[in-house]
């Protein structure tokens, strides 16, 4: 079955054989060295999750707080709405630490009237 602009079945081999010690040669120098090495990639990502939950939480209070803030002054309840809205800043985002974490389900996406009924 072979053609004459294939190599012939042990030049085929022998390539393929040639490919494949120059994958793993690749993909040893890919891998970590040593488990501290992995341990580092682990800290990175556990200071990135710890970045990323704080600031989420941190935006909600600080939202909250100027929302109140701005209808105090537009409304001259002070301070009644900075407190509320700093509340409910403080309630939202830690709702979404929860969310991230997985601790609570995302709301649904789309309308109620898509689902099928039982």
């Amino acid at each position: 079955m072979a053609r004459g602009d294939e190599p012939a079945g042990s030049d085929r081999d022998d390539d393929l054989e040639r490919r494949r010690r120059q994958l793993e040669a690749t993909l040893a120098t890919r891998r970590p060295e040593s488990p501290a090495e992995s341990a580092k990639t682990e800290a990175a990502t556990g200071y990135g999750q710890a970045l990323k939950l704080s600031s989420e939480f941190i935006a909600g209070i600080v939202v909250g707080a100027g929302l109140g803030w701005v209808i105090d002054r537009w409304a001259g309840t002070s301070p009644w709405g900075l407190i509320v809205f700093l509340l409910l800043g403080f309630c939202a985002g830690v709702l979404n630490v929860l969310r991230s974490v997985g601790a609570v389900a995302e709301p649904m996406q789309g309308n109620r009237g898509d689902q099928p009924k039982n």
